[in-house]
């Protein structure tokens, strides 16, 4: 099934997240390609029933700080998930390793430790054609992804609520 921008239908159903507050947080070292990546996410949202006015869109200088801006951003708001977005592009020295590794081990630990879903956008490519098709609407939309990874886990407690057995409440 296909999408009406041409790429691959997603592989879970649509969640239902109308009235659920989300916030990207966008790393623009690579402006053009997290733009696209933005642009996916919100549009995953809006699939969802997310409506324009409860997205909310921060930039970081890169995908380094995407961590702590989740964390700040989650105590700061009442949202029920997050998007990170960004890229690093693999080069000659060991910073990927260093940069691809904390970023995704700080944004798993700030979710885990704020049960907010926050959904993992970060390409990590060998080189910039890999990031240019990840991030393309056309071919990789990894920010759609991304987006819709946080909304189906944000709408996991809605989903399914079961009446509780015995005293408690």
């Amino acid at each position: 099934m296909k999408r009406e921008n041409g790429a691959s239908a997603p592989a879970v159903a649509l969640p239902d997240c109308e009235g659920k507050r989300f916030a990207i947080v966008a790393a623009r070292f690579y402006r053009e390609l997290t733009d696209q990546l933005v642009d996916g996410a919100r549009r995953a949202l809006h699939d969802c029933g997310v409506k324009d006015d409860d997205v909310e869109v921060y930039d970081v200088p890169g995908c380094f700080e995407l961590p702590l801006a989740c964390r700040k951003i989650i105590a700061k708001d009442e949202v029920d998930g997050v998007v990170a977005l960004g890229v690093v592009v693999r080069g000659d020295t060991p910073h990927f390793d260093y940069v691809a590794g904390q970023c995704a081990q700080g944004i798993m630990t700030v979710q885990l430790a704020t049960s907010v879903p926050i959904g993992f956008g970060v390409l990590t490519t060998e080189n910039m054609a890999q990031a240019e098709e990840r991030a393309d609407p056309q071919r990789g939309d990894k920010g759609y992804e991304a987006a819709l990874a946080a909304a189906v886990l944000a709408s996991i407690d809605t989903q399914h609520e079961r009446p509780r057995a015995g005293f408690r409440s």
